[in-house]
């Protein structure tokens, strides 16, 4: 395999799913999944976490992830009950498919409590 290039920190982790074996797809462009910028741009999430909760919410983060701060954002404009889970050693691409990673009995336990 040819190595990838070497760019920003969130290109570098999205490139070691998206663009190799692990994360293609035959049928996606260019081999791989993509969003438009500007879908992203104009997606505000946080626009209706009123809405959400005060459901249970239960955010997931890996401890090494660039998406971990867009989770502590989130939980921290959040209602009760609310938890924030973070996953020791994981980036955001290793809770997609690192099964080792992935906390299965934290994500298992909410939903049984959760959904009454």
């Amino acid at each position: 395999m040819e190595a990838l290039p070497k760019t920003d920190r969130i290109t570098n982790e999205w490139n070691r799913f998206y663009a190799v074996p692990r994360g293609h797809h035959p049928n996606a462009r260019g081999g791989f999944t993509t969003t438009s910028n500007l879908a992203m741009m104009q997606f505000k999430c946080l626009d209706y976490i009123d809405e959400i909760s005060p459901r249970p919410i239960l955010f997931v983060a890996g401890d090494h992830a660039h998406s971990r701060s867009f989770s502590e954002k989130a939980y921290e404009k959040a209602a009760e009950p609310k938890e924030l889970y973070i996953v020791p050693d994981a980036e955001h691409i290793d809770l997609y498919d690192q099964v080792d990673k992935i906390p299965f009995d934290k994500l298992e336990n909410f939903f049984k409590d959760s959904l009454k």
